[in-house]
């Protein structure tokens, strides 16, 4: 991106966001992967489509383990580049891929959007790759797949580790209205860098920002601000009615496998919450409370908590999120 559309990007009292969004197309053809970027061909729901994925192996016969990252909803298989190096780099098979309506992968228009179909489709790729019983990394939405993914096939699941798993409460239960996908097809077409980024600024940073989260808000502004900003838009509304009519944390109690959770504690997201009263609103999205909670309910956790972290620990402190996480996995 030229050095004048980086810097204005950086000054938040412009809102010039969806103008200097590079336009990536509908599959992030214009962005640099950084691991060399695959294509699984499935059909599903009758349509022929394209799941991108990440396949890093280390060097040498490595430990003989894989690691499977799923990746949250504003979040790609690329934003766990560092975690794929330290992983690797530890000998660690990893496998990110890119979910059905996200990122790199295809983008249909009429799909039937759920959990249970996206982790259908994630384990038909690991069968494909000969990928057995890995452990599942999933953050934000993606710790909702993963943990539905846990469900569904529980003797292909070594462990589960759950980094800020959006759906540790269910909101439309807490008394957020529901919204139909119409409606938010209409807050997605607004979409821009500078909303997205005060987004994540407001509920996963604690009001402070780094210009090193810029990457990946330009990485998502550039899906909306390309030439299938519409489908983008539409897939993202049709995924946001999902997570909020498709709980998991009902189900913690019945997870069968060893279960890791590590919960930034000044983390705020509370899909919809904009949509409550304030006085629901106030009491969405208290990720210490609701980690513990979680803890106690699933039958074998172990919760890690970062106090001064916020949504997403592996992106803020790199470092100590992953001193954190490999001792945990040699276990």
């Amino acid at each position: 991106m030229p050095r004048l559309c980086s810097l204005v990007l950086l000054l938040a009292a412009l809102s010039a966001g969806s103008a200097c969004a590079s336009s990536d197309g509908g599959e992030l053809q214009g962005l640099e992967s950084p691991y060399p970027r695959q294509a699984h061909a499935l059909t599903s729901q009758g349509q022929a489509l394209s799941m991108a994925y990440l396949d890093v192996r280390p060097a040498g016969s490595g430990n003989g383990r894989t690691a499977v990252l799923l990746h949250g909803k504003n979040f790609c298989a690329a934003t766990w580049e560092d975690t794929i190096a330290v992983l690797v780099a530890d000998g660690w098979r990893v496998v990110a891929p890119d979910q059905i309506g996200f990122c790199a992968s295809s983008k249909p228009r009429g799909y039937q959007f759920s959990f249970a179909q996206l982790a259908a489709n994630t384990h038909g790729l690991l069968q494909a790759l000969g990928v057995e019983r890995p452990v599942l990394i999933g953050h934000s939405m993606g710790g909702m797949l993963a943990t539905r993914y846990a469900l569904q096939y529980p003797d292909a699941v070594a462990q589960l580790v759950l980094v800020n798993p959006i759906g540790l409460e269910d909101w439309q239960a807490e008394g957020v209205p529901y919204a139909t996908v119409d409606q938010l097809m209409e807050g997605e077409r607004r979409t821009t860098a500078e909303s997205i980024r005060a987004y994540q600024r407001k509920f996963y940073y604690d009001g402070h920002w780094d210009p090193r989260y810029d990457r990946w808000v330009e990485m998502l502004a550039g899906l909306y601000a390309g030439p299938d900003g519409e489908i983008v838009a539409w897939n993202q509304a049709q995924t946001s009615e999902m997570l909020f009519t498709q709980p998991v944390v009902h189900e913690f109690a019945t997870l069968r496998v060893p279960t890791l959770l590590m919960i930034g504690g000044k983390d705020r997201t509370a899909p919809g919450a904009q949509r409550a009263p304030p006085q629901i609103a106030a009491r969405l999205g208290d990720y210490p409370a609701l980690g513990r909670r979680a803890a106690q309910v699933i039958p074998d956790a172990e919760l890690v908590e970062f106090p001064a972290l916020g949504h997403s620990p592996q992106v803020e402190a790199p470092e100590q999120f992953h001193a954190a996480l490999l001792p945990r996995l040699a276990r």
